[in-house]
């Protein structure tokens, strides 16, 4: 089959590797019908996630057609279109049970746990297409995918659903829902989302669905400031103000009652704090750049509360802990619990009170995935997301 592979920094390149096969009961093989290239994905074309290895075969987010089930998988059968969640969850463990899939104890391989359990001091979930880190799973950007517990991750498409329309459930979707389930929204809260990406955007639109009075967006891509005034959200663009000030003055002085990180490890910027992070993290003296998660811990009004569904990898430097403990502030994280959320969402989608193709700026054939990544990760005011196509061919006719 064909599959996009790392191959080092910067460089991706499409292949023909072996095609996946069923090793667990659990397993189903699918073929994937739309992938996506997702922001936390230029974490690994930037190579500052560790244990990646050439040849590796990227993507997370991704759905398709089933083609073979293992016999220990009662859910699906053969020709079900599903989309498929970015953790794997064995649906069983101490953690599925209380539905924190994506901390599930059993889908990080023990010959892959130890490095998760050394960094993090508890071993992760597995993840598709996200380093060996977690689990060394094949990714979606492929004509072929196995899935692992197959019987609890994937989500049977209803007859008469578009791919464009459900596809983002594999992650963006949910990690936006979540990230605004985090800030705990009450009726009239104000809340700040930092980034302007996928994951910043479904955060506004569900930040707003939940009952937000005010969200207001910060980035500096004009296009992605308007995609979220569409929305119904107020923007700052960071390059012609002052976060802090102009996030204190559309407060009343008070602050935003919470704040959302949806640009994680690599944020940029001119800001002194930004270079110096810069600079570490090339000499390899810090993993991450948080200047976003410092300005946003900063901004919130207190008592507030502080979500972060950005990536964020190993450690960073000056964390303002002082002003996260005298202000009072509540902070949760973590990888999204997509299986818990995707009946709900599904249903949301269905009924058109949540619309998942806004953001769509590109769909190309898996053969020319390299320049999709090239143009998501330097022409991003323009390329907000990209659907890559394995089966272009067939269905463009």
């Amino acid at each position: 089959m064909r599959a996009l592979t790392w191959q080092g920094k910067k460089d991706v390149r499409v292949e023909t590797v072996p095609d996946p096969e069923i090793v667990n009961p659990r397993d189903a093989v699918i073929e994937v019908t739309s992938t996506a290239i997702c922001g936390s994905d230029l974490h690994l074309y930037d190579a500052v996630i560790p244990t990646l290895k050439p040849g590796d075969i990227l993507g997370h987010e991704f759905m398709g057609e089933v083609v073979d089930v293992g016999p220990g998988n009662e859910k699906l059968k053969k020709g079900d279109r599903v989309v498929v969640p970015f953790t794997i969850a064995c649906g069983k463990c101490f953690y599925c049970e209380r539905q924190l899939y994506s901390a599930c104890d059993n889908s990080n391989p023990a010959d892959k746990a130890d490095m998760s359990e050394t960094l993090y001091g508890y071993q992760m979930s597995g993840l598709f297409g996200y380093s060996h880190l977690t689990g060394g799973y094949a990714g979606g950007q492929a004509e072929y995918v196995r899935v692992p517990f197959s019987d609890i991750g994937p989500i049977v498409v209803p007859e008469g659903m578009e791919d464009d329309q459900v596809l983002f459930l594999s992650d963006i979707l949910p990690t936006g829902w979540m990230a605004a389930e985090n800030c705990e929204i009450q009726e009239g809260d104000t809340v700040a989302v930092w980034g302007c990406g996928p994951v910043g955007l479904f955060a506004i639109q569900s930040a707003l669905i939940m009952g937000a009075g005010q969200v207001i967006a910060i980035d500096h891509y004009p296009h992605r400031l308007e995609l979220a005034r569409k929305l119904g959200a107020s923007v700052i663009n960071y390059r012609n103000a002052r976060v802090y000030e102009a996030l204190i003055e559309m407060t009343g002085g008070i602050g935003p009652d919470a704040v959302i990180d949806a640009v994680g490890m690599e944020s940029h910027g001119f800001s002194p704090d930004n270079l110096y992070d810069y600079v570490k993290q090339t000499v390899q003296l810090e993993t991450d750049r948080p200047h976003v998660l410092r300005q946003a811990i900063y901004s919130c009004r207190k008592g507030g509360r502080v979500s972060v569904p950005g990536v964020y990898g190993g450690f960073i430097d000056k964390f303002p802990v002082g002003a996260f403990m005298q202000k009072g502030l509540t902070m949760r994280t973590g990888q999204t619990h997509v299986q818990k959320y995707l009946p709900m969402l599904l249903d949301m989608i269905r009924e058109g009170k949540v619309d998942t193709t806004f953001l769509i700026s590109h769909r190309m054939p898996l053969e020319d995935a390299a320049e999709a990544y090239r143009k998501f990760a330097y022409e991003q005011n323009e390329t907000t997301k990209v659907i890559l196509k394995p089966r272009w061919e067939q269905e463009r006719g």
